[in-house]
């Protein structure tokens, strides 16, 4: 005979319950203020990881991705990366690189550092790569934290730098050597009119045509003292700053001059088809200003607009700057008269059948004086504009150019408290206009 329930097991039970439902609800509570604790760790560790600017990748054995941060799409704009291979994501190949940091990690358990290249999205940028073993704390499985960062403009600015300053080193070597060149050339400049003077002498006493041959000779010594003179004298002033007080300069002189300078430059195959037109201003364009800083930002924004040309050099024609036929001007104001053009020989189509042309137009209005400079070359991009006269800026291939030619010429411009600009298209040429105010009358 089973013995019925009692009303104090009954009560006993009630409260074994609620007993019970008591360390529930206090369990639960815990859990929750743990799951708390949990999610403000999280949120914090996530608000770290997100103020990381390095790419940052957590990689399996295998080097499958397991985990990126916001910068990994920032960067790549690739979409679920988790399960994928690296290698297949920024080589676009189906094996390991030979260079990567974290098979050297996996396999030495130790951290690894490397410097690479790698193609995105059309550019070649340079990541510094640190990787670093890590244990999965549930499995104990390893795992690599691979971080990358961008040094690709750090990496620039540092090649340009030691660039600027090996460029500073040649202009102070180019100092030192014009100055010992120019003591020989001055002792045969003097001899060689000392000779011609002496020729003058023996005229009725030797052959006519002797006498004629000996005076020639010496006149071309002289001459070409002369030029390399010029020449020394351009390293010295291109190749150190120097302070001088402003004067007036006929910018028909300028031109002149800096086409002088490039003679032998645009004997170069790659010029063969360019032909330079220097269109000389009628009133003479004086301003007041440094001759030579003047015949730099002329020099440097006519090797700009050659440099436009990249196409090769056809057989025929050859670019070849002209000395002026007349005489130019001078700097007190007197120039040729007419709108006198200095040409070069006959240059040629390029190879997109665009006849490769620079053109230098000095000018003069009421209240100011210039000149223009304009290429028929491949033209500038809109983005670019606005950074041209930047220092160490350059779209040029490395070893053509530094970014300091054009960031020169604006300093000097400013200088002269003139303003220079940039008009181009491409595939159609660029223009740069050079402003400078005339001298009060």
């Amino acid at each position: 005979m089973t013995q019925g329930t009692s009303l104090d097991d009954l009560i006993g039970i009630e409260h074994s319950k609620l007993g019970f439902f008591q360390e529930l609800r206090q369990t639960i509570e815990q859990l929750k203020a743990a799951h708390r604790d949990s999610e403000r760790n999280r949120l914090e560790i996530e608000a770290i990881l997100d103020g990381i600017t390095d790419l940052m990748m957590v990689l399996s054995k295998d080097l499958r991705i397991i985990a990126v941060n916001h910068v990994f799409y920032d960067i790549l704009g690739v979409r679920d990366p988790e399960g994928r291979y690296c290698y297949e994501i920024f080589r676009q190949q189906d094996h390991p690189c030979p260079e990567c940091p974290a098979h050297r990690s996996f396999v030495t358990d130790e951290v690894c550092r490397e410097t690479s290249i790698f193609r995105i999205n059309g550019r070649k940028l340079q990541f510094e790569m640190v990787a670093s073993p890590i244990k999965d704390p549930a499995t104990q499985d390893r795992q690599i934290l691979i971080f990358k960062r961008d040094v690709t403009l750090e990496k620039e600015f540092q090649a340009k730098f030691h660039q600027a300053e090996k460029m500073a080193t040649v202009g102070m070597l180019a100092a030192g050597v014009a100055h010992e060149v120019n003591n020989p050339l001055t002792a045969i400049h003097g001899f060689a009119e000392g000779i011609l003077r002496r020729v003058e002498r023996l005229r009725g006493i030797v052959d006519p045509e002797m006498h004629a041959d000996l005076a020639d000779y010496a006149g071309t010594i002289l001459g070409e003292c002369g030029r390399c003179q010029e020449i020394v004298h351009s390293l010295l002033t291109f190749s150190r700053p120097h302070s001088s007080e402003f004067s007036p300069v006929n910018l028909n002189v300028v031109v002149g001059d800096t086409l002088k300078l490039l003679h032998n430059h645009l004997k170069q195959p790659k010029y063969r088809r360019v032909r330079i037109d220097a269109r000389l201003c009628p009133t003479a364009p004086v301003v007041l200003g440094c001759e030579a800083q003047l015949k730099q930002v002329m020099l440097n924004l006519l090797v700009n607009a050659l440099d436009a040309f990249d196409g090769p050099a056809g057989p025929e024609g050859k670019g070849q700057a002209s000395p002026p036929r007349a005489d130019a001007g001078s700097a007190d104001g007197n120039a040729a008269g007419g709108d006198e053009e200095l040409s070069t020989v006959n240059g040629g189509r390029g190879r997109n059948g665009v006849e490769e042309v620079i053109t230098v137009t000095p000018f003069r209005d009421g209240r100011h004086a210039g000149f223009v400079v304009h290429d028929t070359g491949c033209g500038i991009p809109p983005e670019h504009l606005d950074s041209l006269f930047e220092p160490f800026f350059t779209t040029k291939p490395v070893g053509r150019g530094i970014g300091i030619g054009l960031s020169t010429c604006y300093t000097i411009v400013t200088e002269h408290g003139g303003d220079i600009r940039v008009e181009s298209r491409i595939g159609e040429g660029s223009t740069f206009t050079v402003t400078l105010p005339l001298p009060p009358e």
